[in-house]
């Protein structure tokens, strides 16, 4: 499997793995196409590239996970998720064999009204990570 396979294998490890299912948040990648309901999800968007720093097998990026809560509420919800997400993600590493991702610290921005859905609210969830893979 190549770097951008597995890097986007091991992320939805996380959210495939029973106790992220315990949380009871609905999670989808970015290119999900379908109802989510108006209940309270995320959506996954995995950003490689940058440095390779280690080897050519290496690299860094961004994970940006979109909150979307019921509108008109104010920023608790989605803060409550954004703890949650930094249990699972945050200075947590990933292993695969002999190749791991590292997770650095995660910001949180609240963005207002969803464009698609004005009942929602989206927040984007990012963390960096570094992606070390071996020849």
């Amino acid at each position: 499997m190549g770097q951008y396979s597995t890097i986007r294998s091991q992320v939805f490890s996380v959210f495939g793995s029973d106790t992220w299912k315990a949380e009871n948040i609905k999670t989808v990648p970015n290119n999900f196409i379908g109802a989510v309901g108006l209940q309270d999800y995320i959506r996954v968007t995995i950003i490689i590239g940058g440095n390779q720093f280690i080897n050519t097998n290496s690299n860094s990026g961004i994970l940006n996970i979109e909150i979307f809560t019921a509108a008109g509420m104010g920023p608790n919800a989605s803060d409550v998720i954004a703890d949650k997400l930094d249990k699972y993600l945050q200075y947590k590493t990933l292993q695969l064999s002999n190749e791991n991702i590292q997770f650095k610290k995660s910001s949180l921005a609240h963005m207002g009204l969803c464009s698609d859905n004005k009942s929602l609210h989206r927040s984007l969830y990012s963390i960096p990570f570094n992606y070390f893979g071996v020849l």
